[in-house]
């Protein structure tokens, strides 16, 4: 997780508006904004009073983005075994939330007959989608594409039409990716 990430998950876990910790600590919405989502760098001073508007030690932010692990290794000896919810679907994601600020991956289970509908609030994002298993439905407005064991699409995503179907007889399994 970078810095900007970081500060957004410790003000959002104290449930501070971008307003609130922007005003105590004299940065623009905007401005804050941007440091949040790692387009600005504040000066020292300034991230000082970000912290100090949000309650916690600079210091200490700056040592969690540097003890944070750069290379997750997950072994397919640490997969569990897959039990399908009621939705007919299982998400397996590589990292935890606060560590996924530009990329996000998972692999996905989904039984005949069940849809996963696009990320929510997502702008401008692109996705990626292999099947390992089985096959699927890629739905986005009036386009339908069709893929099967080994395709790969690459696509920008369209929250407001878009979903992946299994209409095939056994599970599917894919990798996705998508940006944030």
């Amino acid at each position: 997780m970078n810095l900007g990430s970081l500060i957004r998950k410790h003000r959002k876990d104290k449930k501070l508006t971008l307003k609130a910790v922007a005003e105590k600590a004299r940065v623009s919405e905007g401005f804050l904004s941007q440091v949040e989502n790692s387009v600005s760098s504040p000066s020292v001073d300034t991230l000082v009073n970000i912290c100090n508007a949000i309650g916690i030690n600079a210091g200490d932010l700056l040592n969690q983005v540097n003890s944070q692990e750069n290379l997750v290794v997950v072994r397919k000896a640490e997969w569990e075994d897959i039990e399908l919810p009621r939705t007919g679907f299982v998400t397996r994601r590589f990292l935890s939330p606060e560590n996924r600020a530009v990329i996000d991956s998972a692999m996905l289970f989904l039984e005949p007959g069940r849809e996963i509908p696009v990320r929510k609030n997502i702008k401008n994002g692109q996705e990626i989608l292999c099947v390992l298993q089985g096959s699927l439905e890629l739905v986005r407005g009036d386009q339908v594409v069709q893929l099967a064991e080994g395709d790969t699409v690459h696509f920008y995503a369209n929250p407001a039409k878009q979903y992946i179907v299994n209409k095939g007889k056994t599970l599917a399994v894919v990798f996705w990716v998508g940006t944030l």
